[in-house]
């Protein structure tokens, strides 16, 4: 029988069609409504049966022995990851898309999303209503945190255990549908942060089925790892990848962790997962981006992956507008220097010895196109790993952001200079929150900044509560300030987002300036001061000189005396 995906319950017109892998049991049964039917054992473990009485909507499990477990395929869990699942029928969802193409890398303007705390409901439909705003702010590319089903009622996404399941206290499967649709309607992109490297610790029932799905082999620090050498362990991720991409339309995805994806596999897993989401898009851009914090650029040279995030230029910022060189910030100082030269080759460390890693650092970049590489001020773990979810506002180091080649990321309501911190919550049952909210306070000690007996327990419903963002107390000066930069972005030449344009020079300890040059009126020039400004005196870098044929430089854009952008002028 034609699937549409190798694995899960899948509604036809004569009924339902069940599939799953369980290579160690000799039979399976789907138990539907309380009535149990066999499945057919097929080669290599897996299990399928098309049943006629079962339609979209019933409740199910499958029977193992004397127990019955969700579908570790399971589309929707309405009572959470230790419940029944849930049949979903995907093609009744009338999709008004049709022609869209995607998002370009080129020219994104990408925006962190956590639903569960954008807004105060924390819904898919709440979310919905404020994609004009964000598309009014020039935001083209939506990054959702992990929307898989995790156990608890609020949490980051990162201990998913379902996989295929939209995570139920956001919404129906239709509502996220109709929440990417309504993006698009916007002209704004999304992709799915996905969790491929572990599975969380409470609901996980995947093993129970197929223990080869995990080994003790380079356990990662969530424990065990997940076995990519077993080819149907790569099947249920490449599958996966697929499945969100083909049938909520996603406009990619961004994988976290993947230093902790292990495979010594030709091709690697991460190759195949990218290529089988964009043959799931093939007639829009499918876009992946990958976190890595050894910084190793074959995940873009080699595995297929379209950008990645840049975290060397958050913690040099990071120091730059705090001063707190502590944990791993204590290899950056923050100067003009490092951003002069991130701006033009990429990744700071690109090699180097990492004290506090005590090992080499990062690898080379200064060839990888500008738009590959993702800069931010804030994300959900660098605002979180602070002691009151602080977060980070500099208007300086925000015209840098939001004018340098590569491509800027925001963190919800960082637009708007938000008050509300966003710190690490997740709803555990009491002994497992224990021990999370245990390991979160030694994580927290390699800061000496921060006084650990005053972090917010991650179980507490008061933290989830507090990080939500607040809308009624806006700074409208920053909202402005992002609104012209993200404008002035999208003007020639910082719209080419060529680094080869760039060119840099140091004017002080906490002062420097970028200049485009291109040779002409499209000239800019960019002057930032990371601290109090200082007076340029004297003028002696040739890269302040005006370009030939003009006497002297105007005001394009300035934000007090911090930062200024200048275009050539003839004026005397």
């Amino acid at each position: 029988m034609i699937r549409r995906r190798a694995i899960g319950a899948e509604v036809r017109d004569e009924g339902v069609h069940f599939r799953i892998w369980a290579p160690v049991h000799e039979r399976v049964a789907v138990v539907i409504d309380g009535r149990d039917f066999s499945l057919d054992r097929e080669d290599d473990g897996y299990f399928s049966a098309l049943v006629r009485d079962a339609r979209a909507g019933s409740r199910y499990g499958f029977r193992l022995g004397d127990h019955i477990f969700p579908d570790p395929a399971s589309r929707f869990q309405p009572d959470g990851p230790h419940g029944l699942s849930q049949i979903i029928d995907a093609s009744t969802y009338r999709w008004g898309d049709a022609q869209w193409r995607g998002v370009a890398l080129k020219g994104a303007i990408v925006y962190e999303l956590h639903v569960g705390t954008f807004t105060r409901e924390g819904t898919y439909a709440a979310a919905a209503h404020h994609l004009g705003e964000l598309a009014e702010l020039g935001v083209n590319l939506i990054e959702l945190m992990p929307l898989n089903e995790f156990p608890g009622e609020f949490g980051w996404g990162y201990d998913g255990v379902d996989l295929w399941a939209p995570y139920h206290c956001y919404g129906t499967p239709d509502d996220l549908r109709r929440f990417i649709d309504d993006a698009h309607a916007h002209g704004i992109g999304v992709i799915h942060d996905v969790v491929y490297n572990h599975f969380g610790p409470d609901g996980f029932y995947l093993t129970q089925f197929a223990p080869q799905f995990t080994t003790k082999r380079n356990a990662t620090e969530w424990g065990d790892a997940i076995d990519f050498e077993s080819p149907h362990v790569r099947r249920f991720f490449t599958e996966n990848a697929a499945y969100w991409i083909d049938e909520f339309h996603f406009d990619g995805l961004r994988l976290d962790a993947t230093q902790s994806i292990h495979d010594w596999s030709t091709p690697h897993i991460i190759r195949e997962i990218t290529e089988h989401a964009r043959a799931a898009g093939p007639d829009r851009t499918i876009l992946v981006a990958a976190e890595n914090e050894p910084q190793d650029a074959r995940l873009i040279r080699e595995y297929g992956v379209d950008a990645m995030w840049n975290d060397d230029w958050h913690h040099a910022a990071n120091v730059a507008a705090t001063g707190r060189v502590e944990a791993y910030y204590v290899d950056y100082r923050g100067t003009p220097q490092e951003f002069v030269s991130m701006a033009k080759l990429g990744f700071l460390y690109q090699g180097q010895y990492y004290k506090w890693q005590r090992k080499r650092r990062g690898t080379v970049s200064h060839d990888i196109a500008p738009e590959r590489l993702f800069c931010f001020l804030q994300n959900h773990d660098q605002v979180a790993n602070t002691a009151r979810g602080e977060r980070l506002w500099h208007p300086a180091l925000t015209a840098l952001l939001l004018l340098q080649p590569q491509t800027p990321m925001l963190f919800q309501g960082q637009e708007f200079a938000a008050r509300t911190p966003f710190l690490y919550f997740a709803d555990h049952k009491p002994e497992l929150a224990a021990l999370v909210a245990k390991g979160r306070a030694e994580f927290m000690q390699q800061f000496p900044s921060i006084d650990i007996d005053a972090l917010t327990l991650p179980h507490a419903r008061s933290t989830f509560e507090a990080s939500k963002l607040d809308r009624h107390h806006r700074d409208e000066d920053a909202l402005r300030i992002h609104r012209e930069l993200i404008a002035l972005r999208r003007e020639h030449p910082f719209s080419a987002q060529r680094n080869d344009w760039l060119h840099g020079c140091v004017l002080g300890e906490q002062s420097f300036a970028l200049r485009w040059l291109t040779g002409g009126d499209d000239d800019r020039l960019l002057i930032l001061h990371l601290g109090d400004p200082v007076r340029i005196d004297p003028m002696d870098d040739p890269l302040l000189a005006p370009p030939d044929g003009f006497t002297s430089w105007k005001v394009r854009w300035q934000y007090e005396d911090v930062a200024i952008v200048l275009q050539p002028s003839r004026e005397t």
